[in-house]
């Protein structure tokens, strides 16, 4: 008998997997609490790396179900999700997507499929980051200052340096960090 494991993956510790778990419970899968893995690691890390998602290869045999809600659940890029999903294959493991209307990624019309959406969505991802680029290098070009805003200049903190104020008292004076006025004050001459 198989039985179904739930990947669930978010990128950061301030999100949540409840819904991905919502998803894969409305579509019909019951799927037992032991048997959910939810990650929090960048869809960027390949699959292979996750410590959360070994620990679930550890508990899956061949003929288990494995549900993700969207490829990139899997992985970011088509090669990763590919060589992820040919592995899980090569292990009797079927692959179901729920975006694609839980498709067995391991079937033939599934990996035809993963495999168009997963090109798609990676050329996306690179055009996204072409035209970041673009525009980063057009504002450069035009003058525009990238990064984060100078609070205070390096002249104003030789300034009270001279005048013998130490850095606690600088930084409590101009309203920045301790670690700003250290960056800074090390650059600064006293005559």
């Amino acid at each position: 008998m198989s039985r179904s494991f739930l990947y669930a993956r978010v990128s950061t510790s301030d999100q949540r997997t409840a819904n991905q778990e919502l998803e894969a419970k409305t579509a019909g899968f019951a799927i037992e609490a032991h048997r959910t893995f939810s990650d929090v690691v960048s869809g960027s890390v390949p699959a292979s790396q996750r410590p959360v998602f070994q620990k679930l290869l550890e508990r899956m045999e061949p003929g288990d179900v494995l549900i993700v809600t969207k490829l990139d659940r899997l992985g970011r890029n088509a090669l990763d999700v590919r060589s992820t999903v040919e592995m899980l294959a090569a292990r009797e493991i079927r692959v179901h997507c729920l975006a694609l209307g839980g498709v067995d990624l391991t079937s033939p019309a599934g990996k035809m499929t993963m495999q168009v959406l997963s090109a798609v969505a990676e050329f996306e991802r690179d055009l996204l980051i072409e035209r970041t680029l673009a525009g980063l290098a057009r504002a450069k070009v035009v003058g525009r200052v990238l990064g984060r805003p100078v609070k205070v200049s390096s002249t104003l903190i030789g300034e009270l340096k001279r005048a013998g104020l130490s850095q606690s008292v600088v930084a409590q004076k101009l309203g920045v960090s301790l670690s700003t006025v250290k960056r800074k004050w090390k650059d600064q001459v006293v005559v």
